[in-house]
C-alpha cells in the first residue's frame, strides 16, 4: 500500500510530505533545482491529520482570505505554509525548519499559485489517506 503525501507546487517549485513510518515523515522541497532541503521530521498521525484539517478549514473560493498553518503548532515546526490570495488560487510562502526551531538552518520559498479546489483536493486526500 502507498503511503500518504502531499506534492504541492510544479515541476521548477515543488514540497512534498511523505510519510516512510508510523511516525516519521519526510519533507522534500526543490526551488529549480538551486535551493533543495531533504529531511526526516518526527510527525505524529494525528498532527498530519489536524495539519490537514487546518488547511482544508481555510481555502474557499472566492473569500481571499491569507491564512498560516504549522504542521505542528503545540511543538516546534519542521514546516509552516503561508498562504496568499491570488484570485480564486492561493500562492504559498513555505517555510522549512530541518531542526525544528533552528532559527538559523531554514529554507524559505515561494510556490505559484494553486487552484483552490487543487488545494483542497490534495489536502482532502492526505487527510482521507490518515483517517480510519
Amino acid at each position: 500500500m502507498e503511503q500518504p503525501r502531499i506534492r504541492l507546487g510544479n515541476d521548477g517549485v515543488w514540497l512534498e510530505l511523505a510519510r516512510t513510518g508510523a511516525d516519521s515523515w519526510q519533507i522534500t522541497a526543490d526551488w529549480c533545482s538551486w535551493l533543495t532541503a531533504d529531511f526526516t521530521a518526527d510527525l505524529s498521525a494525528a498532527e498530519v491529520v489536524d495539519f490537514a484539517a487546518r488547511m482544508l478549514s481555510h481555502p474557499r473560493a472566492p473569500s481571499g482570505v491569507r491564512f498560516s498553518a504549522a504542521v505542528t503548532p503545540d511543538r516546534n515546526s519542521p514546516l509552516t505554509l503561508k498562504a496568499e490570495p491570488v484570485g480564486d488560487d492561493f500562492a504559498f510562502f513555505v517555510r522549512l525548519t530541518p531542526n525544528g526551531d533552528d532559527s538559523v538552518c531554514h529554507l524559505q520559498m515561494e510556490i505559484d499559485p494553486i487552484a483552490t479546489v487543487e488545494l483542497r483536493e490534495t489536502f482532502s486526500a492526505l487527510h482521507a489517506a490518515l483517517v480510519v
